[in-house]
């Protein structure tokens, strides 16, 4: 794994896209480490375009769970769940309304991973999801940045 990610290091913003994309998806990765190396200030790196590029990979990767999800069908969960559609499509209504706020908590490990493919098998309305997928994510980077640059220690 430490090859990968200097390897990932070495490739700059590109690599730091690609390490965030591998996380944001089914693939267990650590983006984090390779963002908190691209941003010391010996590598001269702007802070702010890692920043993006680890927010817009890691959606990117959140994104193909979403599609997963959305390749499922419902009539799999009337058929081999014995569920009934009315049921399905009322959850489907309530989740819709909230999936917004499902959609920001994507960035949780593992559990980002299962929010994404429900929204997605769901239904969910795509623009929402993934402005609060996005928002979530770039939170999240912000915070692992901040504790990077030690902003957390003068507390």
């Amino acid at each position: 794994m430490d090859a990968i990610i200097e390897f990932l290091i070495q490739w700059g913003y590109v690599g730091m896209f690609l390490s965030a994309f591998l996380a944001g998806s089914v693939i267990p990765f650590s983006s984090e480490a390779v963002l908190i190396a691209l941003i010391h200030p010996s590598l001269g790196l702007n802070t702010v375009v890692c920043l993006l590029c680890a927010a817009t990979g890691n959606l990117l990767g959140g994104l193909t769970c979403y599609w997963m999800g959305h390749l499922g069908k419902m009539d799999w969960l009337v058929k081999y769940f014995h569920m009934k559609r009315e049921k399905i499509e009322q959850v489907q209504n309530y989740l819709n309304g909230r999936s917004a706020l499902m959609a920001f908590f994507a960035f949780l490990p593992i559990l980002g991973s299962i929010i994404a493919v429900s929204l997605g098998f769901l239904r969910s309305n795509i623009l929402l999801v993934s402005i609060s997928m996005f928002l979530g994510k770039l939170l999240r980077y912000i915070i692992v940045i901040m504790a990077a640059q030690g902003v957390f220690n003068a507390l």
